[in-house]
C-alpha cells in the first residue's frame, strides 16, 4: 500500500509541474514573456504629431533658384518654409504660428554628405522633436563622375551625422528623403534653351553638362550618375533601419515624376514652389503614417 502511495504522489507532483511550467509560458518573467518584452523593446517609436522640427540638408531645402535665379529662398523650403502656397511640413504638422516659432533650417546650398554631421550637431542644439534629412545630390553632382563620393564614404558620412544627433538628443526623430532622380531632371529641363545657359554656370555638370550630347560616352556618363544615386539611396534606407527613431521615404522622392511644373523656371532643375509643396507631401504623408515604408 506504502509503495502505491509514492508512485500516486510521484505522478501527481510530475503532472502539477508540467501544469505549471504550461502556465509558466505566459507568465511575467518567462522566455516567452522576456521573448515578448525584447520584441517590443526593439520595435519603432514614433510621434507622429512632433511638436517642433529642424531642417539639414542641401540646397532643395533652402529653396534655391525657387524664387530668384542662382539665390536660396528658404521661406518656399518644402520642410520649414512659410510660403502658402508650398505649404511646408512644418507648417502642416505645427500650424503656420508654429512653424514660425519651432521650425529651424541648417540646410546648406552646395552641402554635401560629409556637411552633414555639423548640420545635425547645430539642430541638435534645438532639442527638436523632429529633424529632416534630405542630402545626396551633391555629392553626385561632381565636376565629374570620377569626383562624385564613393558609396562606402557616403555611408560612413551618414552613419556619423547620425551619432552626432544621438549623442545629445536620443529621442529625436529622423525623417530621410531619398536622392531625386536626377536623370529624370535632365530629362525634363534639357528642353528649355534658358535653363540648358543656367546649367553651363556649374549646376550638376556631371549630369547635366553637355546637355544635348546623345552619344554613348555621355549616355554612359550619365548613367554613372544614375547608378550612384541609386546606390546611395540603398545606404538612406539601410542606414535609417538600424535606428528606431529615422524613417525613410522608402524612395518616394526618388520616385516622383517632376514635371516642368514642379521645376525652377530659373535652372530648370531645382524644384519649383510647386516642386517643394510635392516635397512637402511627401514628407508629410511619411511622418504622419501609421507605420513606416516597407
Amino acid at each position: 500500500m506504502r509503495k502505491r502511495s509514492h508512485r500516486a504522489r510521484l505522478a501527481l507532483a510530475v503532472a502539477a509541474a508540467t501544469v505549471l511550467g504550461a502556465a509558466g509560458c505566459d507568465a511575467q518573467g518567462s522566455p516567452a514573456a522576456r521573448a515578448t518584452g525584447a520584441r517590443a523593446a526593439k520595435a519603432p517609436v514614433w510621434n507622429r504629431s512632433p511638436a517642433s522640427i529642424a531642417a539639414v540638408g542641401d540646397s532643395i531645402t533652402r529653396g534655391f533658384d525657387a524664387c530668384t535665379v542662382l539665390s536660396d529662398c528658404p521661406e518656399v523650403s518644402w520642410a520649414t518654409g512659410s510660403d502658402a502656397q508650398v505649404e511646408s511640413l512644418a507648417v502642416r504638422l505645427l500650424g503656420a504660428a508654429g512653424a514660425a516659432t519651432h521650425s529651424w533650417n541648417y540646410a546648406m546650398t552646395g552641402a554635401r554628405m560629409a556637411d552633414l554631421s555639423q548640420q545635425m550637431a547645430d539642430a541638435a542644439s534645438r532639442d527638436p522633436e523632429l529633424v529632416t534629412v534630405m542630402v545626396g545630390a551633391n555629392d553626385a553632382c561632381r565636376s565629374s563622375t570620377r569626383a562624385m563620393t564613393p558609396v562606402a564614404g557616403f555611408r560612413a558620412d551618414f552613419e556619423e551625422a547620425l551619432r552626432t544627433l544621438r549623442a545629445t538628443a536620443p529621442k529625436t526623430q529622423v525623417y530621410v528623403a531619398s536622392v531625386p532622380n536626377l536623370k529624370r531632371l535632365w530629362e525634363q529641363g534639357r528642353g528649355n534653351p534658358l535653363g540648358k545657359e543656367v546649367w553651363k554656370l556649374g549646376i550638376c555638370p556631371s549630369m547635366l553638362g553637355d546637355a544635348d550630347d546623345l552619344g554613348e560616352a555621355a549616355e554612359h556618363r550619365r548613367d554613372q550618375v544614375e547608378d550612384r544615386v541609386v546606390a546611395y539611396n540603398k545606404v538612406l534606407k539601410e542606414v535609417c533601419a538600424t535606428d528606431r527613431r529615422c524613417r525613410f521615404d522608402g524612395n518616394a522622392v526618388y520616385d516622383y515624376r517632376f514635371d516642368t511644373d514642379q521645376l525652377s523656371h530659373w535652372d530648370w532643375f531645382h524644384p519649383s514652389r510647386d516642386g517643394q509643396a510635392r516635397l512637402a507631401s511627401i514628407a508629410y504623408r511619411t511622418v504622419t503614417a501609421a507605420a513606416p515604408v516597407a
